[in-house]
């Protein structure tokens, strides 16, 4: 399979996944808004697809959260096989994603040394 058309369906089934969590999942403990379909890797023969998603803040309810979003991945894939006209529908297995929050940290980090480095900076005066 071409790379090109391996990306296309990677997205395309990153865009439905994200659709469908918002008619799938339901259940009260789970709070979609802090739920974000990041990637979605499918391997050469699309049988199967890794689904990475991050989970913002709720570092206490995440294992509980992606437990939920696994026991729902038969409804899923049932909803992209009836949805998308594929070849095969992937397997899909969902895996956190702390990429996002990685990067907020090395944001953080450079702010601040930012703000450490003005404030020393504003001491001199230019000659």
């Amino acid at each position: 399979m071409s790379v090109d058309r391996l990306i296309r369906v990677n997205e395309l089934i990153r865009r439905e996944i994200g659709e469908l969590l918002f008619r799938i999942m339901n259940e009260r403990p789970f709070d979609l808004s802090a739920v974000t379909v990041t990637h979605v890797i499918t391997n050469p023969t699309l049988r199967q697809a890794r689904v990475l998603v991050s989970i913002r803040d709720h570092e206490a309810d995440r294992p509980e959260m992606l437990r939920l979003l696994r026991k729902h991945a038969p409804e899923i894939q049932a909803a992209i096989n009836r949805d998308l006209k594929l070849k095969y529908t992937p397997r899909l297995t969902f895996q956190l994603d702390t990429s996002l929050e990685r990067g907020d940290h090395v944001l953080n980090v450079l702010s601040e040394i930012e703000k450490e480095a003005g404030d020393s900076g504003t001491e001199t005066e230019p000659t």
